[in-house]
This record gives C-alpha cells, sequence and structure tokens, in this order.
C-alpha cells in the first residue's frame, strides 16, 4: 500500500510538470477542427507559429512574454475564447483534448469505458476530476462529449461524403435514429433538416454571387 501511493504521488507530479508546461497555452471554448484552423490563424496574427494545436491546448515554441499574452487574450475573446491560467481550467482543457482523441481516432468503437479511459490517460481519479469539470465547465463530461460528437457529426453532414446512417456508425451510435435525436436535442434539428439549410445557403451564395 505504502509503494502504491509513492508510484500515485509520482504520477501527480508528473503530469503536474505536464499541464504546466512552459511552452503551452490553453483555450477555453475550443469545440471542433474549425476552432484549431482558427485559433492557429490567430496566433500566426502574432508572429506566433505553434508546434502542435490541439482542442484547449496550443504548443508554443517559446514561452509567451508578458508583452504578448494581453493582446493575444483580448483577440481570443474578440473570437469567444479565452486565455485559461488557471489549474483546474488547465485540467479541465486537458480532459476535452483526451474526449477530442477520443473522437478523432474513433477508438468509441472499441467498446472503451470512457471515464477509465479518461482517469487513465490523466492519472486523476474519475470522480475527481468528473467534480471538478462539472464545476469549472458548469455541465458534465458526459455532456460534453455528446456535444464533441455533435460537432464531429456537422463536419461529416459539411463534408457531405457520408449519409446519417453511416455517420452514425463513424460517431460509435447504435443506430442513425440515436444520432437523429441527439442532434435535434444539441442543434434544435435533425441532421437531413441540417443539411438541406446548409445546401441551400451554398445555392443562395452563388447566386448572390
Amino acid at each position: 500500500m505504502f509503494y502504491a501511493f509513492i508510484i500515485m504521488g509520482i504520477y501527480f507530479y508528473l503530469f503536474n510538470i505536464q499541464i504546466s508546461m512552459p511552452n503551452s497555452v490553453f483555450i477555453k471554448n475550443m469545440v471542433s477542427n474549425r476552432c484549431k484552423l482558427i485559433i492557429t490563424q490567430l496566433f500566426k496574427d502574432f508572429n506566433l507559429y505553434p508546434k502542435n494545436v490541439f482542442l484547449g491546448e496550443v504548443v508554443l515554441q517559446n514561452k509567451l512574454s508578458k508583452a504578448e499574452i494581453e493582446p493575444l487574450k483580448l483577440r481570443l475573446e474578440q473570437y469567444g475564447y479565452e486565455l485559461i491560467t488557471d489549474n483546474g481550467a488547465k485540467i479541465t482543457s486537458k480532459i476535452k483534448s483526451v474526449l477530442a482523441d477520443l473522437i478523432e481516432t474513433e477508438s468509441f468503437n472499441l467498446e472503451v469505458n470512457m471515464s477509465k479511459y479518461i482517469a487513465d490517460k490523466l492519472h486523476y481519479e474519475y470522480h475527481y476530476l468528473s467534480n471538478l469539470f462539472s464545476e469549472i465547465e458548469n455541465t458534465s463530461i458526459e455532456k460534453y462529449y455528446i456535444l464533441l460528437k455533435i460537432e464531429k457529426a456537422k463536419e461529416y453532414i459539411d463534408d457531405g461524403l457520408l449519409n446519417v446512417s453511416e455517420i452514425a456508425f463513424k460517431l460509435g451510435y447504435s443506430s442513425p435514429a440515436h444520432l437523429t435525436n441527439q442532434f435535434k436535442q444539441v442543434t434544435g434539428s435533425a441532421p437531413t433538416h441540417y443539411k438541406n439549410l446548409l445546401q441551400s445557403k451554398i445555392t443562395e451564395t452563388k447566386k448572390d454571387a
């Protein structure tokens, strides 16, 4: 038992070093790949060229200077994003990144236990992570995960390469109806209606051009 506590302490120490990496910048409200593109461009506007951009995290070549932080913070806020400085918020940002990776790699089709997956990735008890996330984000990890899946579904619809059944399968839904119900709860419309609205906007844009 004593050795178990020592090992757990080492995990926590290493993880706290990871989340406070001097060249990592944590950003709130990133929910899709489109957000990653926007954030990348915003940083480039300040002559800051990211090494990597994840949902909720930007890894830079060098540490941000105090002179760079404030104007960057203001620009991010103009686009609905927020620079994170609190350690608890950094952990929630890591949770979001793990969930996004889960969707991008389609690991949910491997019948992964989400709570165990997150706890193993971040080396914290899931109960602690769940409570922290709910306190900071005012929503549960599970509800946020649904939001990410719907955002990914919208990306697939925007691409126009997959039908609803294929999208449901790729996102690990038990049926197209299951996806449709969650899509309507989040967006207020069914996937087919969302697709029709998108096509109408594209047609109108072409006419105006």
